[in-house]
């Protein structure tokens, strides 16, 4: 399967932070040829294992995306919502927002300074015009996802959700590249990153890998008013994590995925972030501790309903996390 339709398919399926379950289906079905056993977690990871001998690998892309989840229905019919994740009031005013169930809706705010904009001044618009009438289609507690579909101009990709659904493509991408490694590979599609970094911390809890590499979505240092508080560029290459909020990378990981990227002939450059967390951070001090670190995709517009980025640097990632599946380590 080409890389965009995949990440049509995955863009497409609902699965806010907590209930991922349709987009661990999705992938279920697109990994199947290249597995030798998948199955669920309690806690609602999808892991696909390809047996081997060498060192025991964990691959971690994250399932869920971050919403809004209803609140409050005021008597003329206008949801008050609260945040799942990472979400920022004034990048998504204005924006188209669907349910599970289907209801559409837009997101407005009842403030008049957007500089000062809060949760609080939010609300969805069904197009209800009373409480009775939204309750028919929408309850408290019910979330919503942002809307839109992946547009590519020349190499460059626009959609929502890119985070993390374009390193789930990565790492069914590098399951069938890395079919003829000799390491005992875990691919890991985990659930509830954007709200802890939670499934993370229970499946390799559950693994116990010698390695770990998250891939994942990096903001970008190449746009007006940048503070340089991160450091990839878009169309430079995959991104070798160094650190971000939640680690500082193993340095036998960071020089290995160095080499690799450098014997290979695969663009990279140094991903540095001061502040959010990857999956690599729980990764990193499970059990005993694993050997950790991190693939990154550039990515413009984090967290909004419209991220951005190079489909040149989604190649080099695919091609670095397959080199690292497939060499010899220790």
């Amino acid at each position: 399967m080409d890389m965009m339709t995949m990440v049509q398919r995955l863009t497409a399926v609902y699965g806010i932070s907590g209930r991922e379950a349709a987009v661990a289906e999705e992938i279920r079905r697109m990994a199947e040829p290249y597995a030798d056993e998948i199955w669920t977690d309690r806690l609602g990871n999808l892991i696909c294992h390809k047996k081997g001998e060498g060192p025991k690998m964990m691959f971690a892309a994250h399932l869920d995306s971050i919403g809004l989840i209803v609140t409050h229905i005021e008597s003329a019919g206008f949801l008050r919502v609260a945040k799942i994740g990472g979400v920022r009031p004034e990048k998504i005013l204005h924006s188209l927002v669907r349910f599970e169930n289907g209801t559409i809706g837009t997101i407005a705010s009842s403030g008049t300074d957007l500089g000062k904009l809060s949760m609080e001044d939010l609300y969805v618009d069904i197009g209800a015009e009373s409480r009775e009438e939204a309750e028919k289609k929408v309850s408290v507690g019910d979330a919503a996802v942002y809307m839109g579909q992946p547009v590519q101009t020349g190499t460059t990709l626009f959609s929502p959700y890119l985070d993390d659904r374009l390193g789930c493509v990565i790492l069914l991408k590098t399951m069938e590249l890395a079919a003829d490694s000799p390491n005992d590979l875990y691919f890991v599609f985990t659930v509830q990153e954007e709200v802890g970094l939670c499934g993370a911390h229970t499946a390799a809890h559950g693994i116990v890998p010698d390695y770990g590499i998250a891939v994942d979505v990096t903001c970008t240092d190449d746009v007006p008013g940048s503070r340089h508080t991160v450091s990839a560029a878009l169309g430079k290459g995959a991104g070798i994590k160094v650190m971000d909020g939640s680690l500082m990378c193993h340095g036998a990981v960071v020089e290995r995925l160095k080499e690799l990227a450098a014997g290979h002939g695969i663009p990279a450059q140094p991903d540095l972030m001061s502040a959010g967390g990857t999956d690599a951070g729980p990764m990193h001090i499970s059990h005993d501790g694993v050997l950790a670190g991190g693939i990154s995709i550039p990515c413009r517009g984090i967290h909004s309903p419209v991220e951005m980025a190079d489909l040149g640097d989604v190649d080099a990632c695919i091609r670095l996390a397959a080199a690292f599946a497939s060499s010899r380590l220790e």
